[in-house]
């Protein structure tokens, strides 16, 4: 079965858990468990996904059986149509006896198994999702990134990076892994770039954010997501009180906090939440409906290339 797998920023989580609860054609959706899976595993079953939940280190063990359990039953499908054939006729009965009760014994065993229910050609989704605090080193997050492209490439047809380019920290990515036995896939715009970051998948694409912050005219913006919003003070104390989280610094540079509204986050939480920041470092609020179609192309990209990639194999 294909397996894509998806290495996700703690702050796109939004994102991801609309993306995925929209895909309906799904063998099984598998998520990481570590500490930062726990909102994002709220957020999927909110919207009725279906998951499974293990370490990083049981995930292959699982992909093993879920292909054991396929090719099982890939085989039963087999010896059914032999038994169709003219020449089985000639078969001692006792032998054909003893093939139809096996048959029927892997016929009750596929009925009580899940997993032979999914169809083959259905891709695996693996989502391991990484810490917030990564952000705070560039160097850090890109050794974490690649750390785990080489974890999970041992299991994986296809691995989406779920990132934008966060200063820089995937560049040149595609090249360091040009030899990787499974493909890397990334969110990018329209024109085939890699996004700047969060922001600008929130908000459509690079140049959706260009045409943003120049209609500011000048005016110092805070882009605050349903994500950032909730998370700004963590980040803050991870950050060591860098210049993006410096009261002073905030208060003296950025005038407007832009509120980005998407499908996930919605109610009183984010509208609290931005009044507290604004109000924190002085600032008015303005509104703004956000995008999912990075998130949604890059993904069906990811998924569709992977399908494609192992069937023709």
């Amino acid at each position: 079965m294909p397996v894509l797998s998806i290495i996700a920023c703690e702050m796109l989580e939004d994102e991801l858990a609309y993306v995925l609860s929209e895909d309906h054609d799904l063998g099984q959706l598998i998520i990481v468990e570590n500490r930062q899976s726990f909102s994002f595993v709220r957020k999927l079953k909110s919207r009725n996904c279906q998951l499974r939940l293990f370490p990083l280190d049981k995930v292959p063990i699982f992909l093993k059986e879920v292909n054991n359990s396929v090719y099982n039953s890939a085989s039963v499908n087999i010896l059914k149509l032999l038994l169709k054939l003219p020449f089985f006729e000639k078969i001692p009965h006792h032998i054909r006896k003893k093939s139809k009760e096996k048959n029927n014994e892997k016929n009750n065993e596929k009925n009580n198994d899940k997993n032979n229910e999914m169809n083959n050609e259905k891709p695996i989704v693996v989502v391991n999702t990484l810490k917030l605090g990564l952000h705070a080193d560039c160097e850090l997050l890109r050794s974490e990134i690649y750390q785990h492209i080489k974890k999970m490439a041992a299991f994986s047809d296809g691995i989406l990076i779920f990132y934008g380019n966060c200063g820089h920290s995937l560049r040149n990515t595609e090249e360091k892994f040009k030899d990787l036995p499974c493909s890397l896939y990334f969110l990018k715009d329209e024109k085939g770039e890699i996004v700047d970051d969060c922001i600008s998948v929130a908000l459509g694409g690079n140049d959706n954010y260009a045409e943003v912050m120049q209609g500011g005219n000048g005016t110092g913006m805070i882009y605050l997501t349903p994500m950032w919003a909730s998370s700004w003070k963590q980040m803050r104390t991870e950050s060591n009180n860098t210049s993006d989280f410096n009261d002073s610094f905030l208060k003296r540079h950025y005038k407007k906090v832009v509120k980005i509204n998407n499908n996930i986050s919605t109610g009183s939480e984010f509208d609290i939440n931005v009044l507290n920041y604004a109000r924190t470092f002085d600032m008015s609020i303005t509104e703004m409906e956000g995008s999912m179609e990075i998130a949604n192309k890059s993904y069906l990209n990811a998924k569709n290339n992977v399908c494609k990639r192992v069937l023709s194999d």
